[in-house]
C-alpha cells in the first residue's frame, strides 16, 4: 500500500495505439450529425517506475464526429483523423517526455500539446482528446503497479495532482484533503438520452421502415418499460415549433410514470444566443402539455454555439434553470470564465480529461464553500456514446469518485452491447464485473435495473477494470 500523498514518478516506455469499428443498431441524431458508425480508439501504455518495476495500463474512447469540431465542411472521416492526430501528437510527447508523476505527464506537456495541435489545425477541444486517452491508460498502469484501485489512488493523490500549476484560481486550495474526502457510491442512476430522431412510441415508425428486431428497446416507451429510468436527457434541435411538438410527445410518455422523473435539456450548440434558447424555455413553460416536464428539468446543457457561449451573460436564462457548459469546456479555465457569465455547472467527460474533471469538481467544492451562490455549483456526468468495456468503466468510476449521482448513458442503447466483440473478451468482462454487465440477447451488455447501475466491482486494482480487451482483435490506429 502506498503511503498517503506519495506520488511515484515514472517514465512511459511504450505506447501502442489501436482501433476497432463500432456499428450502431439505430441512428443517433445529436446536433448536426446523425451517427451510424464510428471507430473506437484504444491505448495500451507501459510505464517504468524509478525502482525498475514495469506495468501496463489501457484506455478507450469513441472517435465521435461532429462533437469536437462541428465545422460542416469536414466529413466524419475528417473528424476521425483529427482525433487520431491528437492522440499521436500526445503519444509522441509523452513517450519522449522523461519521468514524471501521473499528473506531471499531463501538466508538463499540456500547453505545448495545445500549441502543436493548433499548428496542424486542431481546435483545443479536439486537441484535449489525445492526452485524455493517454492519461487514463498511464494512471491505470500506475494503479496496477501499486495494487490500488482508482478510488484509492485518487483519494491518496497517487497521481500527484497539483492543480494550481495550471489552474491558479485554486492556489491555496487543499487538494489532498479534498481528494481524501471523496466517497464513491455503490450505484449510479443512468440518465437516458432521447436523440433527435429516436422513436417515442411504436406509432412513430415511418411506414415501410423496418424495426431493428434484436429484442432490445427501440422506442422511448420501450426503454422506460425495460430499464425503469427516472433520469432523462432530452435533445432539442433549435427549431421552436419542432422542439415543442417533440417534447410534448416525450412528455406524454414520461408523464405516465407513477413516480417522479428528472430531465436535462441538451441544446448541443443549436442556438445562436441567450434569447433564442430563452424563447424555447418560455414556450415550454407556457405549454400546458409540458407542465410536469418543465418542473422536472434539472439543468440545461450547452445550448449556445461555442463561438457565442462565453461572450454574453446568461442570467436571463439561468434564473429559470441552471445552465452548464459542455463543448465550451475546452480550456482549463473555461469554467472559471463561464461562472462570471452565470453558468453554474460543467460536464464531466473522460474524453475531455480526467484531470480536468477533478479540477472542476474541486472548483465546485471551493466555490460552494465561499458563500456567494453557496451550493449552486455542480458537475454533471455526460456521455460520448461510450462503449461497454474500458471506456464505460473508467467514465463511471470518474463520475462516481466525484460524487455525481446520475450520469448520461447512451452507448448501451445505440449499440448492441459487446455483440461484435470476440466471445472470450465478452466473457472476461462479464466474469470480472458481474454487477455491471449481464448476458442477454446473445451478448454481454450494461445492466440497468430500476434505472440504476451497480458499480461495486469497479473498486478493483487498476483504473476500474479487471479485464483487458482482446488486442489481437483490433487493428493499429489508422494514419
Amino acid at each position: 500500500m502506498v503511503a498517503m500523498n506519495t506520488s511515484p514518478a515514472f517514465e512511459i516506455i511504450d505506447i501502442a495505439l489501436f482501433e476497432r469499428d463500432v456499428q450502431l443498431r439505430m441512428p443517433f441524431r445529436f446536433g448536426i450529425v446523425t451517427l451510424t458508425a464510428a471507430p473506437q480508439a484504444f491505448a495500451r501504455v507501459r510505464i517504468r517506475l524509478t525502482d525498475g518495476r514495469e506495468s501496463d495500463g489501457a484506455s478507450a474512447e469513441l472517435l465521435a464526429p461532429k462533437w469536437f469540431d462541428k465545422n460542416p465542411a469536414l466529413s466524419n472521416e475528417d473528424n476521425f483523423n483529427q482525433l487520431r492526430t491528437a492522440i499521436r501528437l500526445a503519444a509522441t510527447a509523452y513517450q519522449n517526455g522523461g519521468r514524471h508523476t501521473a499528473w506531471g505527464h499531463f501538466a508538463t506537456h499540456h500547453l505545448d500539446h495545445i500549441a502543436r495541435a493548433s499548428a496542424v489545425g486542431l481546435n483545443t477541444l479536439t486537441a484535449n482528446f489525445g492526452p485524455a486517452l493517454l492519461d487514463r491508460a498511464a494512471l491505470d498502469a500506475l494503479c496496477r503497479a501499486e495494487n490500488l484501485s482508482f478510488y484509492q489512488a485518487m483519494q491518496q493523490n497517487l497521481g500527484g495532482l497539483q492543480p494550481a500549476e495550471l489552474a491558479p484560481d485554486l492556489t491555496g486550495f487543499d487538494i489532498p484533503a479534498f481528494l481524501a474526502e471523496l466517497k464513491p457510491a455503490a450505484t449510479l442512476a443512468a440518465r437516458h438520452t432521447v436523440g433527435l430522431v429516436d422513436l417515442i412510441t411504436a406509432s412513430d415508425r415511418p411506414a415501410g421502415s423496418p424495426a431493428v428486431g434484436d429484442g432490445l428497446p427501440e422506442t422511448l416507451e420501450e426503454v422506460v418499460q425495460r430499464y425503469g429510468h427516472r433520469w432523462f436527457k432530452l435533445k432539442v434541435g433549435g427549431d421552436l415549433k419542432s422542439d415543442l411538438e417533440r417534447l410534448a410527445a416525450i412528455a406524454a410518455v414520461l408523464d405516465r410514470m407513477p413516480h417522479p422523473y428528472r430531465a436535462s435539456l441538451d441544446g448541443n450548440e443549436q442556438f445562436d444566443d441567450v434569447e433564442s434558447i430563452s424563447e424555447l424555455w418560455r414556450a415550454i413553460r407556457r405549454d400546458a402539455r409540458l407542465k410536469r416536464l418543465a418542473q422536472s428539468v434539472a439543468f440545461i446543457e450547452q445550448p449556445i454555439k461555442r463561438a457565442n457561449a462565453l461572450t454574453r451573460d446568461i442570467a436571463a436564462l439561468a434564473q429559470h434553470a441552471p445552465v452548464i457548459i459542455d463543448e465550451s469546456d475546452d480550456t482549463l479555465d473555461a469554467f472559471v470564465r463561464a461562472r462570471k457569465l452565470g453558468y453554474t455547472g460543467v460536464s464531466s467527460k473522460t474524453c475531455k480529461g480526467l484531470w480536468r474533471s477533478v479540477i472542476n469538481s474541486a472548483r465546485c467544492h471551493h466555490w460552494n464553500a465561499q458563500g456567494e451562490q453557496a451550493g449552486n455549483y455542480f458537475m454533471s456526468g455526460e456521455d460520448l456514446t461510450i462503449q461497454a468495456g474500458l471506456a464505460l468503466q473508467q467514465d463511471l468510476a470518474l463520475v462516481n469518485l466525484l460524487g455525481i449521482t446520475h450520469v448520461e448513458r447512451n452507448g448501451h442503447h445505440y449499440v448492441n452491447g459487446m455483440a461484435d466483440l470476440p466471445a472470450a473478451e465478452q466473457a472476461n468482462f462479464l466474469g470480472a464485473h458481474p454487477d455491471l454487465y449481464e448476458a442477454s440477447h446473445g451478448a454481454t451488455r450494461l445492466a440497468i435495473r430500476a434505472g440504476m447501475i451497480k458499480v461495486d466491482s469497479l473498486a478493483c486494482p487498476g483504473y476500474a477494470s479487471q479485464a483487458f480487451p482482446d488486442w489481437e482483435a483490433m487493428r493499429p490506429l489508422a494514419g
